[in-house]
């Protein structure tokens, strides 16, 4: 016996409802929203771009270091190079941030090349001084050497130096 089985239009509406919510929920998942395969950084096939341009912020220019901001990075290797005790260190570094704000505020005025050259020459004749006046003479003698070679060339050659001076097994 066979049992036919008759499908009522309430029960043929929910079976077709099914299929088409089915599709619909299958078309989002590939195409534009922004989750599945089918998404590109959330702009999918279907999804395009806002047409409206958008405002782009322009980057921020980083602030200029201020003198102590300057010196207090150099410090370290500085004191490292010259070997200074805490003494000779706090003499070096208050004479280097009262300069340098001195050269940064020459920079802000813009002079015509000759001048700044004139006010760069005083400030470092001035500087000098002071750092004679305050520091030992073998130190103030290491600090123009340093100067003039760069803080990394004066580090070198002293790590060479110490390597001679360790005697050999």
């Amino acid at each position: 016996m066979k049992k036919v089985v008759k499908f009522s239009s309430l029960k043929f509406l929910i079976l077709l409802s099914f299929l088409f919510a089915g599709s619909e929920l299958y078309a989002q998942y590939g195409y534009g929203s922004g989750y599945g395969y089918g998404s590109r950084g959330g702009y999918g096939y279907g999804r395009q771009r806002s047409s409206i341009p958008q405002a782009q912020e322009a980057p921020k220019e980083p602030e200029p270091k201020t003198a102590e901001e300057l010196v207090d990075g150099e410090m370290p290797r500085i004191t490292e190079a010259l070997e200074l005790n805490e003494f000779e260190q706090a003499v070096l570094s208050s004479v280097l941030k009262k300069y340098v704000q001195e050269r940064i505020e020459a920079q802000i005025l813009k002079l015509p090349p000759e001048k700044m050259r004139e006010v760069y020459d005083n400030i470092t004749k001035r500087q000098d001084e002071e750092l004679k006046a305050g520091l030992p003479l073998e130190k103030y003698e290491a600090f123009v050497a340093l100067q003039k070679d760069g803080v990394a060339k004066t580090l070198k050659k002293k790590k060479k130096k110490t390597k001679r001076k360790k005697p050999k097994n």
